[in-house]
């Protein structure tokens, strides 16, 4: 059994760590509620303008989506792994970097990039995969013009033929304990479903339909991006929430347990000592 001075050096150990635990998990809830706010206000937006380039294209004749539903005999694929800048929660970027690795299986045969937009992402897949570009930055300042940026500059790969698809890993927020892996196409456009989408409005459009599709793609892709990441953002915040709280129930509990020891330990030292004196007393005596 190890000495009363090592089990007090762990208990002060343990408890500043659960001293910790116990400040980053309230640090998480505080941001989770304002991102929670951010993608909630914003996903009824997504998916209205979502539904509207899909009632336009289902009233149009022909391939007006141009160059964005191009499909190219898949050669060049383009992975976007959303993950986070910091660690301390839990499987948040393992499940996104296993999910990468699925994808890269998938595509077998093919040439598979990744473009990293987080830290942990980019450090964990840089040394299984062929990762272009890292767009951990953007956490710095999480606003829709920065984001707005890296989407433009995954059309132009798109457009300019780099790329013949672009896929979107990342964690979609569903609460503060639950995280679902998403892979969502980027690019191409998936086409669109017109027996669901059939309109029974007759709406006068200003300027011409097909003007405002072709506008409206620029902006979807960006606002698709922004939700991801969006979701992203809000996912780590309750992962590591969650994961610090276990933490620092696990090290309550251990605590517990560490002073329980000391007891038992300090009980026994204290029963020698008495085993002791009465032992010279008795023998003093005869």
């Amino acid at each position: 059994m190890a000495n009363l001075k090592e089990i007090r050096n762990r208990i002060t150990s343990v408890s500043s760590t659960m001293q910790i635990t116990s400040a980053m998990k309230m640090v998480s809830a505080a941001k989770l509620k304002k991102a929670q706010d951010a993608i909630t206000a914003m996903r009824p937006y997504a998916e209205k303008l979502t539904e509207l380039l899909q009632n336009l294209s289902a009233t149009l004749d022909g391939d007006v989506g141009g160059e964005f539903t191009t499909q190219r005999e898949v050669k060049n694929v383009l992975l976007v792994a959303i993950t986070s800048n910091r660690g301390l929660c839990g499987a948040f970027n393992a499940n996104v970097i296993k999910a990468i690795k699925s994808r890269t299986d998938f595509y077998a045969g093919k040439n598979v990039e990744v473009y990293a937009i987080g830290k942990k992402g980019n450090d964990g897949l840089a040394k299984i995969c062929k990762v272009t570009d890292n767009k951990s930055s953007v956490f710095d300042q999480l606003t829709f013009e920065n984001v707005a940026d890296i989407a433009d500059d995954l059309t132009e790969k798109f457009l300019s033929g780099q790329y013949d698809r672009i896929e979107l890993v990342y964690n979609q927020f569903k609460n503060a304990a639950t995280q679902i892996v998403m892979t969502e196409q980027f690019l191409p456009l998936t086409p669109i479903n017109t027996k669901s989408t059939s309109t029974t409005v007759d709406y006068i459009y200003e300027p011409k339909k097909e003007e405002i599709l072709l506008n409206l793609i620029p902006k979807s892709l960006k606002t698709q991006l922004y939700k991801a990441i969006r979701d992203s953002f809000a996912s780590e915040h309750g992962a590591r929430m969650t994961a610090m709280h276990k933490a620092t129930d696990n090290a309550t509990e251990l605590r517990n347990q560490l002073k329980l020891t000391y007891n038992k330990a300090r009980q026994a030292a204290i029963t020698n000592e008495i085993l002791e004196i009465v032992g010279g007393a008795e023998a003093l005596k005869g």
